[in-house]
């Protein structure tokens, strides 16, 4: 059984208002069920809707795409921060409401020229990855 998500978790989800996922209901883009209760949407329906909005984001026109990489998982945003030593630096970097932050070689800061309000991307790669659900007093399924 696939969750119903309450239209304003589902608003924050995508980064839109709740009017915003309204509008959409009405222009047909998504379904809202408004009989009993809170109006909710389908985890499913909204699950296929984020990734039509990843998709279509600018953002995802910034990534690099010329397959040299193995790594899947990136992230364009903006450093918000260096903390350079004589031998470290630890880089922050803002993606929406998600912060990244790396420690690298101050040499790869210095040539990469990365300061507050450069625009770049996070690679992760990792062998362990954790996903929790997001109500722990839900059923498991």
């Amino acid at each position: 059984m696939v969750d119903r998500i309450r239209v304003t978790d589902a608003a924050a989800l995508l980064g839109v208002s709740d009017d915003t996922l309204r509008r959409w209901s009405d222009s047909g883009r998504i379904a809202i069920d408004r009989a009993g209760g809170p109006a909710t949407v389908d985890g499913a329906e909204l699950a296929a809707l984020a990734t039509q909005i990843a998709a279509e984001s600018p953002l995802a026109r910034m990534l690099p795409s010329d397959g040299t990489s193995s790594a899947r998982n990136r992230v364009t945003g903006i450093v918000t921060r260096v903390v350079r030593d004589t031998v470290m630096a630890q880089v922050d970097l803002q993606a929406g409401p998600f912060r990244f932050v790396s420690l690298m070689s101050r040499e790869a800061a210095d040539d990469l020229h990365l300061e507050p309000g450069v625009v770049a991307t996070a690679s992760v790669k990792a062998t362990t990855v954790v996903i929790e659900h997001a109500d722990p007093k839900k059923d498991s399924r």
